[in-house]
């Protein structure tokens, strides 16, 4: 029998992972993280203690088996490990990569009381690496049951929701506005985090369980929801359109040539090549000079995305610190080392152009800390007589996103003060039928967050729909009474599958 482990008898030190040189990758789209080997992946899966009662299961939106998962690598079963991890989330290789573990599972790891927690989020994307260089797929067994599902929306909350229906028997079609699907992670995540082709070879699983998927399909302006439901045959609908309506500050200057969205950044780079120039031909000249409001991680993709399009200079500028800024810590020591130069308690209150209207400068006042705001955060305040300027080619503005209006605009769903569509605690809408969930719900926050929303918006459509739990345990010997199967009427088509023990 194995010795329990302790904290004094696991490895003491948090398992490195190697990354790419910060001036090579300056210039180069390639990842940064190039994630952990074997060696590696063995020797932080040994740091877990496997607690009988995880803390870190519960603070997991998608609720994975990470105590599960983990354990298989110690033992070397890593397809076991995959399969657990698909279990809860199609997605392990791309969670892995962007979910913000440090607020989540590590933020309760026991090991972290004392130490540095496990790397969750690495062991995690090592496995999804692995299963994608092997070929592995997990896809089990399903029995349509008649039901037809639209999905609007291709990002995390789509895709888990997708899969959650799929799975349950239901024919579903998911439809993207773009002409690749992925959502965010395709248009809104540089690829030096996460690389298209992983993208492309995770969003296959959904193919894999019979998920259709509609590109270049705007829901709304070729279709409505009312329509879905009534003309087209859908018996439900979810909405995962997500937050990607720019946001602006509302200062002088905003309408010169060289202002811009990260949003727009990072989809013309992402999504029509601008980092291949000259094999596509979308080149985006930043100029010089790249100034980007803003600290979260949107904000660290556009400097470091600004970086690779060639820019000399680029510059944060953020109301608040350092401490403050919402963004990974990860992600802002990349930028640090990549050499972004940060202007902390600094708020711009112009845009200044040329004659031509081009920007050539932003003006700034410098801020300081007072009392708390309504969020819990001290409030910024200007400090009188500190005004000055910097020039600027290229101002790059990432203080958040606003709902995407379009689904609100040509439906009678209800929506709150700032557009985004009201859910209750079922994240079921207004309109009969029809789920809501992530970011055209919440506003912009993490993708694990939004995958959390799809799979409970899924388990709320089962429900409306009458869909039996697919995990129904039923032993030999125990198949019901005659007339029934398994202890269901088998005039009953709404249910998928169960398990026998």
């Amino acid at each position: 029998m194995a010795k329990k482990k302790t904290i004094r008898t696991i490895p003491q030190e948090r398992t490195s992972i190697p990354v790419q040189d910060p001036v090579a990758r300056t210039r180069n789209f390639r990842e940064v993280a190039l994630g952990y080997r074997l060696e590696d992946a063995l020797l932080e899966a040994e740091r877990c203690l496997l607690c009988p009662d995880p803390a870190c299961v519960a603070s997991c939106p998608v609720a994975i088996d990470i105590e599960g998962f983990i354990e298989k690598i110690t033992r070397k079963d890593f397809r076991g490990s995959f399969d657990i991890l698909t279990d809860a989330n199609l997605l392990p290789a791309i969670c892995g990569r962007v979910c913000p573990q440090e607020d989540q599972c590590e933020a309760v790891c026991p090991v972290g009381d004392t130490l540095e927690p496990v790397a969750i989020g690495r062991l995690e994307r090592w496995v999804g690496d692995l299963a994608l260089a092997e070929g592995w797929t997990s896809t089990p067994y399903i029995e349509p049951n008649g039901f037809k599902v639209g999905i609007v929306g291709s990002g995390p909350a789509g895709i888990a929701c997708a899969a959650d229906m799929a799975k349950a028997g239901c024919d579903v079609t998911v439809y993207e506005a773009l002409h690749a699907p992925g959502g965010v992670l395709r248009y809104g995540i540089p690829e030096f985090r996460l690389p298209n082709s992983v993208v492309d070879a995770e969003m296959e699983s959904l193919a894999r369980l019979g998920v259709t998927i509609e590109c270049n399909t705007l829901v709304g302006r070729l279709f409505t929801l009312k329509q879905m439901l009534e003309e087209m045959g859908f018996h439900a609908v979810f909405i995962g359109s997500g937050a990607g309506y720019p946001r602006f500050m509302g200062i002088p200057g905003e309408s010169f040539h060289g202002v811009l969205s990260a949003n727009e950044l990072l989809t013309r780079c992402n999504l029509m090549g601008a980092g291949e120039f000259p094999d596509y031909d979308t080149p985006l000249d930043l100029g010089a000079r790249v100034a980007v409001i803003g600290a979260g991680n949107t904000a660290m993709d556009a400097m470091r995305v600004s970086l690779r399009l060639g820019a000399e200079k680029v510059y944060c500028v953020y109301r608040r610190t350092r401490a403050e800024s919402p963004a990974r810590e990860e992600e802002i020591g990349h930028a640090e080392e990549e050499g972004v130069e940060f202007h902390w308690l600094t708020a711009p209150i112009e845009i200044v152009a040329n004659a031509d209207g081009n920007v050539r400068a932003m003006r700034c006042i410098r801020m300081e800390l007072g009392a708390p705001d309504d969020s819990g955060r001290r409030r910024p305040v200007p400090v009188e007589g500190s005004e000055y300027e910097f020039e600027a080619d290229t101002v790059v503005y990432a203080i958040g996103t606003n709902a995407n209006p379009v689904i609100g605009q040509t439906s009678k769903l209800a929506l709150d003060q700032w557009g985004y569509i009201k859910a209750d605690e079922h994240l079921a809408t207004s309109m009969a039928g029809v789920y809501a969930g992530g970011d055209i719900v919440t506003g912009a926050a993490t993708v694990i967050l939004a995958m959390g929303a799809g799979r409970q918006a899924a388990r709320s459509m089962q429900a409306y729909l009458g869909i039996r739990d697919s995990e129904r345990v039923c032993a030999p010997g125990q198949m019901g009474s005659e007339g029934t199967l398994f202890g269901i009427d088998i005039g009953e088509r709404n249910f998928s599958r169960v398990r026998v023990r």
